[in-house]
C-alpha cells in the first residue's frame, strides 16, 4: 500500500503544479470546479428547504477528491461511473451547471433520465459517464465489465468507477475488484472516504485503518491520499490512469475526505457524529486550502478570488432559474423506455 499524504513546504508548493504538467490555467479551472459544484450544492439546499427540490445528496467536502480526480480523465474517452454526491466529477467531466439543476429539480429535459432517476444519478453517453443504479456499489462490478470489453476491443479507454466508503463492505465491491484484478484490467476503484457509511463510522465497518490494503487481496496497488489536496488527488489518479492505461492493471484509490452536511436531506446527522467533530472537519475546507496554495504560489490574487466566487455563483444561480422555468415531465411518459413500445 501507498501512502500520498502530508504537508509540503512553501517552496514544494509554487512547483508543484509544474512537476505534474500542469498550467496556471488548468489550477484556475479546477479552482471554478470546485467553487462551482459548492454552489450549486448550497443551492440545491435551499431550493430542498423551500420544497422545490424533493431530495438533495450533498458533496459539500468532497470537492477536491472529486474535481482531482476527474481533471486527470481523458474526457469523451475514459468511462465514468459517478456515486450519488458526484457533481463535481460530472462538471469537470463537462455536464453544465443548467443541467445538474435539471437532474436536481427532475425536469423533463434532464439529459441524464428526464426527470425518471433520483438526482445526481448522471448519465451522459457523449461523455462515457454511465447511468447507476441507487443501490450501493452495484456501478463496481459494472466498470469491471466495461473494462474488460475496453481490454477485449484494444481502446485505449480507462474506466474510473467512483464509490463511498460504505460500499466496501458489500459483496459487488469484492467481487468487482477480484474480477479485475484477474484479469489485470484498466480500471480505477475510486473510494471518496468520508469515515461514514450513512451512520456508521469506518470503525464498525472493517478491522482495518485503509480502505487501500484490500487491495493486496486482489493482486493490485492500493493507494491512500489526502482527498482534501486537489493536487495529491490527481497526481494518483493520473498515475493510477497511466498505469492502466498501459496494461499495468487496476488501482484502488482510498481518498480520505469528509461531507460537512447530513447524508441526504432526509438525513439527520445529529444522530451519530458531533457538532464539534464536523466543525474541527470544516477547518479543512478543500476549497479554502487550494485558494491559500494557489494565493500562496502567486498563482491567484485576491481580486481573481472574488471574480471568480461571483462567476460560479451567477452560473449556479442562472442553472436554478434555468431549471426552475424548465418544464416538468409529462405524467404520461412516466413508463416511457421501460416496457417496449411496439
Amino acid at each position: 500500500m501507498i501512502s500520498k499524504q502530508g504537508t509540503l513546504t512553501a517552496k514544494q508548493e509554487e512547483g508543484r503544479h509544474v512537476a505534474l504538467g500542469l498550467s496556471v490555467k488548468d489550477l484556475l479551472e479546477m479552482y471554478d470546479k470546485m467553487l462551482l459544484a459548492r454552489a450549486l450544492d448550497e443551492r440545491m439546499w435551499l431550493l430542498n428547504r423551500q420544497g422545490k427540490a424533493n431530495f438533495v445528496v450533498s458533496g459539500q467536502g468532497h470537492e477536491a477528491a472529486q474535481v482531482g480526480s476527474a481533471y486527470a480523465l481523458k474526457r469523451g474517452v475514459d468511462f465514468v461511473l459517478t456515486y450519488y454526491r458526484d457533481h463535481a466529477v460530472a462538471l469537470t467531466v463537462g455536464i453544465s451547471a443548467r443541467d445538474v439543476m435539471l437532474s436536481t429539480l427532475a425536469k423533463a429535459n434532464d439529459p441524464s433520465s428526464a426527470g425518471r432517476q433520483f438526482p445526481a444519478h448522471y448519465s451522459f453517453p457523449p461523455l462515457r459517464i454511465v447511468s447507476v443504479s441507487s443501490a450501493v456499489a452495484t456501478q463496481i462490478p459494472h466498470a469491471s465489465g466495461i473494462a474488460l470489453a475496453s481490454k477485449l476491443k484494444g481502446e485505449e479507454a480507462v474506466t474510473i468507477v467512483y464509490f463511498g466508503d460504505g460500499a466496501t463492505s458489500k459483496g459487488d465491491f469484492h467481487e468487482g475488484l477480484n474480477f479485475a484484478g484477474v484479469h489485470k484490467l484498466p480500471v480505477v476503484f475510486f473510494c471518496e472516504n468520508n469515515l461514514y457509511a450513512i451512520s456508521v463510522p469506518l470503525s464498525k465497518q472493517m478491522a482495518i485503518q485503509d480502505v487501500a490494503e484490500r487491495a493486496k487481496a486482489y493482486g493490485f496497488p492500493g493507494v491512500v491520499v489526502d482527498g482534501n489536496d486537489v493536487l495529491a488527488v490527481y497526481e494518483v489518479t493520473k498515475e493510477a490512469l497511466d498505469r492502466a492505461r498501459s496494461g499495468g492493471g487496476p488501482t484502488l484509490i482510498d481518498a480520505k475526505t469528509y461531507r460537512f452536511l447530513p447524508h441526504t436531506s432526509e438525513d439527520d446527522d445529529r444522530r451519530y457524529r458531533s457538532r464539534e467533530e464536523v466543525e474541527e472537519w470544516k477547518k479543512r475546507d478543500p476549497i479554502e486550502r487550494f485558494r491559500r496554495d494557489l494565493l500562496q504560489a502567486g498563482i491567484l490574487t485576491e481580486a481573481l478570488d472574488q471574480e471568480a466566487r461571483k462567476r460560479t455563483a451567477a452560473e449556479a444561480e442562472d442553472a436554478v432559474e434555468f431549471g426552475q422555468k424548465s418544464p416538468d415531465p409529462d405524467p404520461k411518459d412516466a413508463l416511457r423506455y421501460v416496457y417496449f413500445e411496439g
